[in-house]
């Protein structure tokens, strides 16, 4: 063991490791001691601990592990999670830190060798036989590890075993990135506490949050490059449709051009897929082994967007679907090679260690937050100082509102009713949070004739940098071509660098006035454009640090309000209806 890691463990009065175990264990981070230490000094039956993706929960719950079966406070060990492949892959961080986990443990034998200290099993394996696993629980001293526990509260009965298996557990650790849920369903062994306002919100024990694990340097800063464009489609009665993605627009038809944009048929998929495998040959002139994802609705959907892709990049991307029995392996192998592009549908969202995804397109319409900070959790996991990771996602406002949070702390609440986004009702939510497909009646309503692709706007830290460029064009050469390694703060700093390019740029190309007029000339339209964009930006940073609201969401706010495209696209009449909005809020 390292002279850091002994340190650590007799600063939390660690115990020495049991016979067998590893002893070359690596140091905890800073987060990870203060939780431990907080574990081992209160000695809780119950705990929560919440961390953003990327932070390290695998090894922190395998240390909490090793201390317990050392100093006998517990004999065996269950690790639950919400897929196979999760529970191959705890086992397999086990091994490396010196416990054997049995991660084939099936119901139908109920016993494992003596070999091992526990097994790793699913939520849907404990919820058929929670019996069983009962009285394994009660015939040990067990710990019991509740990865990503907000699946517990996924059915009823899913909740129900949970409880009838682990209640007789000596000690239960639950584990998280997003203790949040869109449902009333409330999550096993967590503590709720009324939050005062009629509702009962979840408690966790110990949190580390995105912001957090940033300012630490342990995730790594994520740029988003939200795409609009024209989508165009044909309902069932006849009638042709064609509308902005991202505008206010009723649910029935956000939701149709939200789907016509990702109909791989069209030409914002391959579009935007270009820009992101742009975007991934630029990092990896810094990470030569970076990788990206792109995660799909359907396995239809996932085909077509691998030979895209193929086409585009001359490289077969891996694809991984969710009834193939070779899925785990195919990731594994995925993530120990240098290939390019992984294409999946919703099976790397969660708990799935990739660490060198740097660039992701987010290519289906899953739209509830636990789903999206969960897919955005596979691109944060830092390896070195300065990793950037770039999500490609499209402009539509659950989506746009989703990444200027994401260093939003979350809880879930029970008890209280949950506002609608952008007309997504509840129903429609927790679908989103489904791993099948979703054909559904939907598909069958309307036919896709196609979708343009720009990029609106890019989104980093809450702000909204750039305005709507065409694809392909110079200007979103200039934002794709973002170094791969870069600080938080440079990344700040270089969006400005471009906005304020992008505005010289416009100013430059403005035709020039006369050096001695014989009359005083009309203000041309794009000095006017120019002029009434420089002050509604302006406007927008007062109201932002006036409220604290991201530019892109006031931005769309005003959208919602006075109607109209992006600011590039809109206007001078829309402008100065935004201009004259925003002064009144």
């Amino acid at each position: 063991m390292s002279e850091t890691a002994q340190h650590d463990r007799a600063a939390a009065g660690f115990s020495a490791p049991p016979p067998g175990q590893d002893t070359t264990a690596r140091p905890l981070r800073a987060w990870q001691r203060r939780a431990l230490t907080k574990y081992l000094t209160t000695k809780p039956k119950d705990f929560l601990a919440v961390a953003t993706p990327g932070a390290g929960k695998t090894v922190f719950g395998l240390r909490i592990a090793a201390e317990l079966l050392s100093d006998r406070t517990v004999e065996a060990v269950t690790i639950v999670t919400p897929t196979e492949h999760l529970k191959h892959q705890w086992a397999a961080s086990a091994a490396a830190a010196g416990i054997a986990i049995d991660s084939n443990f099936r119901n139908t034998t109920g016993v494992t060798s003596s070999d091992y200290r526990g097994v790793a099993v699913t939520y849907a394996q404990v919820a058929a036989h929670p019996t069983m696993h009962r009285v394994r629980t009660e015939n040990r001293k067990t710990l019991v590890i509740l990865d990503e526990i907000h699946h517990g509260g996924d059915a009823k009965s899913w909740g129900d075993a949970v409880r009838e298996a682990f209640t007789p557990a000596v000690r239960r650790l639950a584990l998280t990135g997003t203790p949040f849920r869109s449902d009333d369903s409330p999550i096993p062994f967590i503590t709720y506490e009324p939050d005062g306002e009629g509702a009962m919100r979840s408690r966790a024990d110990h949190a580390y949050g995105y912001s957090d694990a940033l300012a630490d340097g342990v995730v790594r800063p994520v740029v988003f490059l939200a795409y609009s464009g024209e989508a165009s489609w044909r309902t069932s009665a006849g009638d042709e449709f064609t509308a902005r993605l991202g505008e206010p627009l009723t649910a029935e038809q956000n939701a149709r051009a939200w789907r016509t944009a990702l109909d791989p048929a069209g030409e914002w998929v391959p579009a935007v897929l270009q820009a992101a495998d742009t975007r991934l040959s630029q990092v990896r002139t810094t990470m030569p082994d970076a990788g990206g994802l792109v995660i799909a609705t359907d396995q239809d959907s996932a085909r077509a967007y691998a030979k895209i892709l193929q086409r585009i990049s001359g490289e077969a991307p891996a694809v991984v679907l969710s009834d193939d029995p070779k899925a785990s392996a195919r990731i594994g192998e995925f993530s120990e090679s240098t290939d390019r592009w992984l294409v999946a549908v919703r099976m790397v969202s969660e708990g799935v260690d990739v660490p060198r995804l740097a660039v992701g397109v987010y290519a289906t319409s899953a739209s509830t937050p636990l789903f999206f900070a969960q897919a955005i959790g596979r691109f944060v996991r830092a390896r070195r100082p300065g990793e950037t990771a770039s999500v490609f996602v499209p402009s539509v406002p659950v989506l746009l509102e989703l990444a200027s949070e994401l260093e939003v702390q979350r809880d879930h609440v029970l008890g209280k009713p949950h506002r609608e986004k952008d007309g997504w009702d509840d129903e429609l939510l927790v679908a989103a949070n489904r791993t099948e497909d979703e054909p559904g009646e939907e598909e069958k309503a309307f036919t896709s004739l196609g979708a343009s692709a720009e990029l609106d706007q890019v989104i980093y830290d809450g702000n909204s940098f750039g305005t709507a460029v065409f694809s392909g064009s110079d200007e979103e050469q200039e934002y794709l071509g973002l170094p791969g390694l870069l600080e938080p703060d440079q990344v700040r700093a270089l969006l400005r660098k471009r906005q304020e390019e992008q505005l010289a740029d416009e100013k430059r190309r403005k035709p020039k006035v006369e050096a001695a007029p014989p009359e005083p000339k009309p203000r041309t339209v794009a000095e006017r454009l120019g002029a009434l964009r420089k002050e509604l930006n302006a406007l927008v940073g007062m109201y932002h640090h006036r409220t604290g609201k991201s530019h892109g969401q006031i931005h769309n706010e005003l959208r919602a309000a006075c109607g109209g495209p992006p600011t590039a696209m809109a206007t001078l009449e829309q402008l100065e209806e935004r201009v004259v909005t925003l002064r009144s809020w």
